[in-house]
This record gives C-alpha cells, structure tokens and sequence, in this order.
C-alpha cells in the first residue's frame, strides 16, 4: 500500500476578490468625447507562503482608459486564491504558482473586471487570454539577465516572445 503521506497535493481552498477600485476622475466630461478610448493594460502574478503546504498566489490587472491624455476610467483588480500544496520537487513550486495557479485565478479577475466596466455604465472590457507559461519564462529570462548583468558578465543576446 503506497504512503499516501508523500502523495503530491494541490487543492483549490478558496477564490477571492482581494481588491478592487473604479475611478473615474474626469466624468462627466469625458464621457461626451467622441474619440475612440486608447486602452492600457498591465498584467502582474505574485505568490507567497501563508502557512505550511499553503500559498496565497494573486494576479493583479489596471486597466486604464483614455481619450488624449484625459483618463476615462481606471480600474485596479487584485484576483487570489488560497491552494494546498505539498509533496511537490521544490524545483516545481514556482512553475505551480507562477503558472498553474494564476491560469485557476484569472477568469474570476476577467469577470470581475467585465462586470464593474458595465456597472460603471461602459461597455465591458473583457481581457484576453494569457498564456502564464510564456509570461513565467519571459520573467525567468529577464531575471537571469539582470543577475547576469549585475555580476559584470556580458550577456548574449536573447529574444524574447509571449
């Protein structure tokens, strides 16, 4: 009978929305602009031991819209969920949680965002898919240039692609 103790483990435990503004500074002027809106988006994964076996991973979007340089809305959203995780190579965790877990949170973070751009009186935003994967190895890249820099070593050239 195998130990089950030693099993890997990843369980969802909770899904939450941590945190979440709407600002709309410039209303109601803005909102008689004829001009279609230029739209930013930024994007950013974070993770952290809250307890042994326990992770807290979040992924934060802004969202920002703009006629010139005038803001029609910004939107703020901080998506998080709470996983058990045990039992895993260390060497794994942070493809789990820089990969696994934000791909479990972000469309909670997609419809959130969709439903308060609507309730805010604008047509939804509704935020693409994001390949984690890639968004982990571009991070992992850049990480190593910077230490690879910050030693004095000369760095090869790399391209990076999401």
């Amino acid at each position: 009978m195998a130990d089950t103790d030693t099993d890997p483990v990843f369980n969802i435990q909770r899904v939450y929305l941590k945190d979440l503004s709407l600002e709309q500074p410039n209303s109601p002027q803005i909102l008689l602009e004829q001009e279609q809106p230029q739209i930013d988006i930024k994007l950013g994964v974070d993770a952290q031991q809250i307890a042994d076996g326990v992770f807290e991973a979040t992924v934060t979007a802004t969202v920002q819209t703009q006629v010139k340089d005038k803001t029609i809305f910004l939107v703020e959203a901080k998506q998080a969920g709470i996983f058990e995780i045990r039992n895993l190579p260390a060497e794994q965790m942070p493809q789990v949680l820089g990969i696994a877990c934000p791909q479990i949170i972000y469309p909670y973070l997609r419809g959130n965002i969709a439903d308060v751009v609507t309730r805010a009186g604008f047509p939804p935003v509704h935020l693409t898919e994001i390949n984690f994967q890639g968004m982990f190895e571009q991070r992992a890249a850049a990480e190593a240039q910077a230490a690879l820099e910050a030693a004095g070593e000369q760095p090869q050239a790399t391209t990076i692609t999401a």
